[in-house]
């Protein structure tokens, strides 16, 4: 088991202490009646963290627990004491006592939160500014379960109160589910005890999903792209049904800040959020200097973190590193998208539209009480004055030649239906070229959501023709060649190739037939050029569909990935029907395809920060 998982592992445990006795239960009973007390002007300021690689970045800018002499925070003239903020309910408890202005944590925590802390104006939180994305966090299910449609129906199990609450949510309705839709088993710890997930998807067969962070995950499974076989201990048949590591857009981590705080110390909140930002450029920069050739600084912000975590929960600088490696982080240009961007799909509004709401429907919160986007001004001097790297033009995130080669490997390789995370198709007429967002709107607008939400996986755009043409065209070439023989009457015929059994609707089979010239030569029938042609056919209303997709984005004012989005001819070979009896029946095999595929991190441009 990798050190970067073992890390994780400690954050599970130590993140996620919040815990929850009932769905019904609300946020307020957890916390119960703290009065609210005044944040005093800053000298000291107490600043939360959590055991997070974002969080290693506020180290660096920090100088450690407390703010010392040169360092990012000391330099804007600010005084920060990092506490231990692993207990978000106590976090909260602190926060309205005013022992702290801040709290830190995932959105969907802060969404849980959020009639608590809104219930007086002095505390109503300000989302002050992201940190960055998590990436380890998946649900592992059984073999039956091929794609997030799959959930419907099934018994998952998932520890209470922490981020994977908002994971489901986020997947089920992907798939277009609701929580009706499945049947929760609550476990009471993350990891490591009889009473995790892992533990009881083990144990228990009728659980058909596990949520788990990434060292359950190895262990279950063996790997983000393997199948369990049973052996070193992993469970047979398991496998990553989703992931973080492709819905990169579901965890969100941030800071939150009381509104009086804020508004009484406005420039002080600046100068935090600029030296943050400031440290996740020196750390990035640091990493690659770690990774080409080694960074004696980045070694020394390893052992701090170290310090401070402890060594039973980072051992060695590798689980320290492993912490870094598996927080992507947003920086400047990140949070500029994040709050200001227009029509953001993942933006502010849609994660508090998900967090408040999320908090509704499980009982946290009676009223969706909302937070206060971040008022920062990020072209101010105190961001633009320090930091380098401030670049918010759009970038293409993947190299389309490259994803190209990997749907075409992974279609090769018979491995595109293990990869495949979630699919849906729509029709088409015969000879139809044009496809409207008129007819189409509510299925481009979910090709858009899922390219912008599964940020790291990408969208097979597959069209498939029906055979029925090219079936008749075979039948007749192989029995006026000889090669085909039939027996029986009209509906009931029996094909026979070289004295073998044919079965004309194993579409693939024949198919292969066919590119060998198994039926050519004979006059006027053709099945190979039909066939050829067909998928021709196919490609060109992929490209066409694809062209549509992109239109729709742009009059929609919504951000699409052109090279995320591949068109892809199929042809013949995976018909829904393969022997249709009607047009009606033929109809249901002319369609086009959209598949959200997991695939490697190789087709993607290297970037620094994520946003």
């Amino acid at each position: 088991m990798s050190r970067r998982f073992l890390a994780l592992m400690a954050t599970g445990f130590l993140v996620l202490t919040m815990r929850v006795a009932s769905a019904a239960e609300s946020f307020a009973d957890l916390v119960g009646t703290v009065p609210v007390g005044a944040v005093s002007a800053p000298g000291t300021v107490q600043v939360p963290f959590i055991v997070w690689g974002g969080d290693v970045a506020t180290f660096l800018a920090n100088g450690g627990l407390e703010t010392t002499p040169g360092t990012l925070f000391q330099k804007q003239g600010l005084s920060l004491k990092l506490v231990p903020g692993d207990n978000f309910v106590q976090q909260v408890r602190d926060y309205l006592a005013g022992k702290t202005p801040f709290l830190r944590g995932t959105f969907s925590m802060m969404g849980m939160a959020s009639e608590v802390i809104g219930s007086d104006p002095r505390t109503k939180g300000v989302v002050l500014f992201q940190m960055t994305w998590s990436a380890g966090d998946h649900a592992v299910s059984r073999e039956r379960l091929k794609t997030l449609r799959d959930l419907r129906g099934a018994k998952v199990c998932l520890q209470k109160g922490g981020p994977h609450e908002g994971l489901l949510d986020d997947l089920l309705r992907d798939a277009g589910l609701g929580w009706d839709a499945v049947t929760v088993v609550w476990a009471k710890d993350l990891t490591g005890t009889a009473d995790s997930p892992a533990a009881l998807f083990r144990k228990d067969p009728s659980i058909d999903v596990c949520f788990v962070i990434s060292p359950d995950m190895l262990g279950l499974t063996s790997g983000l792209q393997s199948t369990g076989t049973g052996v070193e201990g992993t469970v047979k048949g398991a496998r990553v049904l989703a992931s973080t590591a492709e819905r990169s857009r579901s965890i969100a981590d941030v800071y939150v800040v009381r509104k009086d705080f804020f508004e009484a110390n406005r420039p002080w909140c600046e100068k935090f959020a600029a030296g943050y930002l400031k440290a996740c450029e020196d750390l990035m920069d640091m990493k690659k200097q770690y990774e080409a050739k080694g960074s004696p600084p980045l070694k020394a912000l390893l052992a701090m973190a170290q310090g401070i975590y402890g060594k039973e929960v980072l051992p060695l600088e590798q689980d320290a590193f492993g912490l870094i490696l598996d927080s992507i982080f947003v920086g400047h240009p990140g949070n500029v998208k994040f709050f200001t961007a227009k029509n953001n799909l993942t933006g502010f509004d849609a994660f508090q539209e998900a967090a408040l709401r999320l908090a509704a429907t499980r009982g946290y919160a009676k009223v969706r009480t909302g937070m206060i986007p971040s008022p920062l001004d990020w072209n101010a001097a105190v961001f633009t004055g320090l930091l380098t790297k401030t670049e918010t033009g759009r970038q293409e995130r993947f190299r389309a030649e490259a994803v190209v080669d990997e749907i075409e490997a992974l279609n090769a390789g018979g491995t595109l239906d293990q990869s495949t995370i979630y699919e849906f198709s729509i029709n088409f007429k015969p000879n139809q070229e044009e496809f409207s967002a008129v007819q189409y709107g509510a299925e481009f607008q979910k090709v858009v959501e899922l390219s912008a939400k599964y940020a790291n996986a990408v969208i097979a755009v597959r069209g498939h023709s029906d055979p029925t043409k090219i079936l008749l065209e075979t039948v007749q070439a192989g029995l006026q060649k000889g090669v085909l023989k039939r027996t029986g009457t009209r509906g009931d015929y029996t094909y026979y190739l070289q004295g073998k059994p044919l079965t004309v609707a194993a579409t693939a089979e024949l198919a292969e037939m066919i590119k060998r010239g198994d039926f050519d030569g004979v006059a006027g029938i053709n099945p190979r050029e039909t066939m050829q042609a067909a998928l021709n056919l196919s490609r060109k209303r992929a490209e066409a569909v694809k062209a549509a997709v992109l239109a729709y984005a742009g009059t929609q004012g919504l951000e699409i990935d052109e090279g995320q989005v591949q068109p892809v001819g199929v042809g013949i070979v995976e018909p829904v029907i393969p022997k249709p009896a009607s047009m009606a029946e033929a109809e249901k095999n002319m369609r086009v395809e959209f598949r959200l595929i997991r695939v490697k991190p190789e087709v993607m441009n290297e970037s620094e920060f994520d946003f």
